[in-house]
Order: structure tokens, then sequence, then C-alpha cells
């Protein structure tokens, strides 16, 4: 079962539930992929409520291996999702906003 008081989501990606979350140690990986933006100006970028596909693979990538996984943004940009390019996106709204913008349910 998720927590989302400490940020955690599921998501159906590739056919499977999968859990993600955005460690502290996800977050330095997407400060890197984004040019070295602070945490602050990452959630800044993404309340704009514009994203790539590119910016959409790294946080769920980023979140996958938060949650332990092994996948690469590789494996995640062959993975489906339920509801295609939308669902990519709700994806990783709820994971934002699970990571920066509380936890409640």
């Amino acid at each position: 079962m998720t927590n989302r008081h400490r940020g955690e989501i599921d998501a159906m990606l590739g056919g499977e539930r999968r859990r993600l979350v955005l460690t502290l140690g996800a977050l330095a990986e997407l400060e890197d992929a984004f040019g070295g933006e602070d945490m602050l100006a990452l959630a800044a970028r993404f309340e704009t409520g514009r994203i790539s596909a590119r910016d959409a693979i790294r946080v769920i990538g980023a979140g996958l291996r938060g949650a332990g996984s092994d996948a690469s943004d590789e494996d995640v940009a062959h993975m489906t999702a339920e509801g295609g390019a939308a669902g990519y996106i709700a994806i990783v709204a709820e994971l934002l906003t699970a990571t920066f913008g509380g936890g409640g349910e």
C-alpha cells in the first residue's frame, strides 16, 4: 500500500502496477537532468503545466528508481500507460503533487 505522506504513488506502467516515489536521491537525479536546478526551481518548472515527453520519462524513471526499481529511462520510454499520453502526464502530475504538494489522500 502506498504512503502518500512519504510521497509514494502507484501507477499502471507497462501493464504492471508500479510504485513511484521521488526520494532525495531521485530529486538530485532530476536536478542533474534538468541542468542543476534546485528543488524549488524544479517545482516551479513543473507548476507551469508544460511538460515534454523527455521530461515525463525522466520524472517517471526517477520515481521508479526512487521506489527501488532498476528501470532505466530507456525502459520507461518503452512502457505503456493507461490513457496514452494523457496517462503519462497524469502519473507525472500525481507524483509531483505527492512530492511537493503534500501527502493528503
